[in-house]
């Protein structure tokens, strides 16, 4: 019972974090689409792991008993979607060391509304590259992802270890002596 809750525990994070990355992942993909260029295999290979995995996800949160049945089978699985994600994210690892935020001070403000205008100046301006906040942000759901992933399949293999597939059988034999004097 205990694994079964952990179990549903983490698939709910793994689809939490599944969905941002699929819209942040997709977003890239429409983008390259609409300007008829290819999709760049760092942002394709975890967009389709991710797809792949989240449909994985929801399928065995709703079939969690037939989940349970095949434990060995969706660890294996799991586990592939592991060996997956480090695929994806070892193609998005140049988004790694990028700076995708500037941070600076004394910027100049001004606000108008109607005819009202304040205009002041701010100690501190943040400037965010959204393309590239977004590719980190996807770079670290998919190491989450991978982690996730692991655990789930290490507790499948737990529920199998501990599922009680023998079959007791009773077989009654009943012996009859004749007593022949002959």
């Amino acid at each position: 019972m205990i694994g079964g809750l952990l179990f549903s525990f983490w698939r709910f994070f793994q689809i939490v974090t599944l969905i941002p990355t699929l819209g942040m992942l997709a977003y890239f993909v429409h983008q390259f689409e609409k300007q008829g260029l290819l999709t760049p295999n760092y942002v394709l290979v975890l967009f389709i792991v991710s797809v792949l995995a989240a449909a994985w996800a929801i399928a065995t949160v709703f079939r969690r008993k037939s989940t349970r049945e095949s434990s060995l089978f969706a660890s294996f699985v799991d586990l592939c979607f592991v060996g997956a994600f480090i695929a994806g994210v070892y193609e998005l690892r140049s988004i790694a060391n990028a700076s995708c935020s500037n941070f600076s001070a004394d910027s100049r403000f001004s606000l108008t509304i109607d005819n009202n205008g304040v205009s002041g100046s701010s100690p501190f301006h943040l400037n965010v590259n959204k393309n590239c906040a977004m590719l980190k942000a996807s770079f670290a759901f998919g190491i989450m992802n991978c982690i996730f992933f692991a655990i789930t399949a290490f507790l499948l293999l737990f529920m199998h270890r501990n599922r009680d597939d023998r079959e007791v059988v009773v077989k009654e034999t009943y012996r009859r002596r004749s007593h022949d004097s002959r």
